[in-house]
């Protein structure tokens, strides 16, 4: 899409700045590698050239976060005013009060809290939470104590506002908003089995800094820090040895179970064991070990675990040799937390539970409101749920199509209009953040339904798929088809697709979870393209193919990414005996993995696909095969089944030929 055919659409202010000679978009495109590149002096010197610009406040705010942590106060609320309601504006709010919890200016940081939009950061609210404790001691919501360790725990890297809140709470001695020395050892145990010590010292030092020299020796050496000890006489003591035994457990499994049961189960307490046998239970599932669910089996209560922890205990349940371990299962989804139990997957598995396990008209009636509860074709449990009701995937009634008022609003958004010129000149992360922002922060909740849908409109009217894709996802009552699957260059992939033997339906569920029809799409290592194709595999495609004088800057080039894509993914669902799951996990992950995965049981594909060690191969196997269940919807007209796509899994049988050991 040419950048004049953007301007001309935008609203009646960028066609009024367009008539004028527009400040140069190259200034905007260094002011970026400037600030990438942190060179305060070069954002200074460019600032005047981008007044007037439409990304100006994208300019000012490069130019003040560089220098933030010397900035006056009054400088900094310059920019508030000049920019108010603006992403910029609430973006550098974020920053300021990033600072200002750092330096503790409690006061200013509470007033410009009650000004920050956006609400999305985890530190910041655990700022605000404090600044709640400082100011309203006992009288503060009974909720405080529950909303800092949510938080917290959720935490993965070590950072100050939550840390300090914890810290705050776990010293407090008085009222009912507290934290315990419970909490911390369970914030150490999460960050060791994460591999993160700074993360768990930090939470130890809270409690008992004396044993923090040990928790540092344990994470360099756990085996020789657990054949040194005899004894674990006291808590402290205890859970030192318990955290060994978790890291223990991250690189020897065996090793770990072993100690547990010989030496140092009886020394713990029930919960302490507990949580232990579900790291050493989790780490063995993660590597598809048959022995996971006796490490699991070894839990005395499940309500002892983290929802994590149980997840995968239902994961190891659902590859039990002789099918899934219902009564395994149930339990464990049952101790989930409510939030956990509310989330499409565990609801799936807990009604296929029930009416595997149930005698009962109750039983078959909870799971048929559970299944009920999430059928719709909006991804793979929702579509899941709709076949165990008999169901097939249809695509909803259209809904009505914006109005040409509700369309005239979008197109006049200032921040969709800054969004959609930042992605046009180059400035696509800028862009793709100011987009969201305006969908879903600016206001709170976000943009109303009918907006959203006219904001997914003008998204794919101007070919920015991948904004017009999430957005039109956020619609919760009305089901978009045209905005949430779209379909560019139809008539490209769908001869490629048919010329190869492929399912075009697939394909386009591999793209949209690739690049969301992204061309000049580029990850972090390296895969480029519609089909996100490494450079390696793409060479060794383009000679399987007998493409001559290929090079890999050829992959931003539609037909050329959408042939060697294809190519690769035929051949790699071929060596797979036309399993799409496995083909998208090999994809993903390459093909060897897969390989391994597949040996142990024969299972239904929906329960091989929830237990992929990788939690990113298992997020995209489940997506890219439902959202081929929904193209192929649309591209035949008629009802569809997941079930068939997914199929059963199991290992090669003996009369299929060999693996093909020369795909990458």
């Amino acid at each position: 899409m040419k950048l004049r055919t953007i301007l001309a659409s935008f609203g009646a202010l960028l066609v009024a700045s367009a008539c004028q000679a527009q400040p140069k978009d190259e200034v905007l495109l260094d002011m970026a590698q400037a600030f990438r590149q942190t060179n305060k002096a070069r954002l200074a010197q460019l600032l005047p050239a981008a007044q007037g610009h439409v990304l100006e406040p994208w300019a000012a705010y490069w130019e003040l976060r560089a220098r933030l942590d010397t900035a006056s106060s009054s400088e900094v609320q310059a920019f508030f005013t000049r920019y108010a309601g603006t992403y910029q504006e609430d973006r550098l709010r974020a920053d300021w009060l990033m600072q200002l919890g750092q330096r503790r200016e409690w006061e200013a940081f509470a007033d410009n809290y009650a000004r920050y939009r956006m609400r999305d950061e985890r530190e910041l609210r655990c700022y605000n939470l404090l600044v709640t404790f400082l100011r309203e001691g006992p009288n503060a919501p009974p909720t405080l104590a529950d909303e800092v360790r949510r938080n917290w725990l959720a935490q993965r890297e070590l950072d100050d506002g939550c840390t300090t809140a914890a810290s705050r709470l776990i010293d407090e001695k008085n009222g009912p908003n507290r934290l315990t020395a419970a909490d911390a050892w369970r914030k150490a145990r999460q960050s060791i089995e994460a591999n993160r010590p700074r993360a768990a010292i930090a939470a130890v030092e809270m409690v008992n800094p004396d044993a923090v020299p040990a928790v540092t020796e344990l994470n360099a050496n756990p085996t020789r820090f657990l054949t040194s000890k005899v004894v674990a006489a006291s808590r402290v003591r205890r859970e030192v040895i318990g955290l060994a035994l978790i890291k223990l457990a991250t690189s020897d499994i065996d090793s770990a179970a072993r100690m547990l049961d010989a030496k140092w189960g009886p020394q713990f307490s029930a919960e302490e064991r507990d949580w232990i046998w579900g790291v050493i239970g989790r780490q063995a599932a993660t590597k598809l070990m048959p022995e996971a669910q006796g490490y699991f089996a070894r839990v005395t209560r499940d309500s002892n675990l983290s929802d994590e922890l149980l997840a995968w205990k239902v994961r190891a349940a659902l590859r039990a040799d002789k099918g899934p371990d219902w009564r395994t299962i149930l339990p464990a989804i049952t101790a989930m937390s409510d939030e956990a139990k509310a989330d499409p997957t565990w609801t799936y598995w807990r009604a296929r539970a029930l009416l595997a396990t149930g005698n009962t008209e109750a039983h078959r009636a909870e799971a048929q409101k559970l299944l009920e509860a999430i059928a719709s074709p909006r991804g793979f449990y929702e579509q899941l749920a709709l076949e165990e009701l008999g169901q097939r995937i249809t695509l909803p009634p259209d809904p009505l199509p914006p109005t040409e008022t509700e369309k005239q609003a979008a197109r006049q958004n200032p921040g969709l209009q800054r969004a959609l010129y930042a992605i046009a000149i180059g400035l696509r992360p800028e862009g793709t953040r100011e987009w969201n922002y305006t969908t879903n922060l600016h206001a709170n909740g976000g943009l109303a339904e009918r907006e959203l849908l006219a904001a997914a409109q003008l998204a794919c009217d101007r070919e920015v798929w991948d904004r017009c894709i999430n957005t039109s996802e956020r619609t919760k009552a009305e089901f978009d088809a045209d905005t949430r699957f779209p379909m560019p260059f139809r008539d490209s992939v769908v001869k490629r697709s048919k010329e190869i033997g492929l399912d075009p339906a697939y394909v386009y569920g591999l793209m949209r979870q690739e690049s969301r029809f992204v061309m000049d799409a580029k990850s972090t290592v390296g895969a480029a393209g519609l089909m996100q194709v490494m450079p390696a595999t793409a060479r060794w495609t383009a000679k399987k193919l007998g493409m001559t004088n290929f090079t890999v800057d050829q992959l931003h080039e539609r037909d050329t990414n959408i042939a060697i894509g294809t190519g690769y993914l035929k051949l790699v669902l071929d060596d797979f005996g036309g399993s799409m799951p496995m083909a998208a996990a090999a994809y993903n992950a390459g093909p060897g993995r897969p390989r391994a995965w597949r040996n142990g049981p024969v299972m239904e594909g929906a329960a091989w696909a929830e237990t992929v060690p990788f939690t990113e191969t298992r997020d995209y196997v489940k997506k890219v095969v439902s959202n081929a269940t929904v193209y192929a919807a649309i591209l035949t007209g008629q009802p569809q089944s997941l079930k068939a796509r997914l199929a059963t899994i199991g290992p090669r049988e003996a009369s299929q030929p060999g693996p093909n050991g020369d795909l990458p």
